[in-house]
């Protein structure tokens, strides 16, 4: 029983640790994607008319 435990504790915190790293990937490339398309904005703020 406490075998059976250890395991399924193990696998979880596998899990947790594969999400983790999977989570900080996505939201490293969403800000370089935001930033990069503020930087487009900026340059071409003159081309903008209102």
């Amino acid at each position: 029983m406490e075998e059976k435990v250890y395991k399924t504790m193990g696998s979880t915190g596998a899990w947790n640790i594969v999400l983790g790293v999977v989570v900080l990937v996505v939201g490293i490339a969403a800000g370089v994607m935001l930033i990069v398309g503020g930087g487009k904005l900026l340059a071409d703020k003159s081309k903008v008319l209102f």
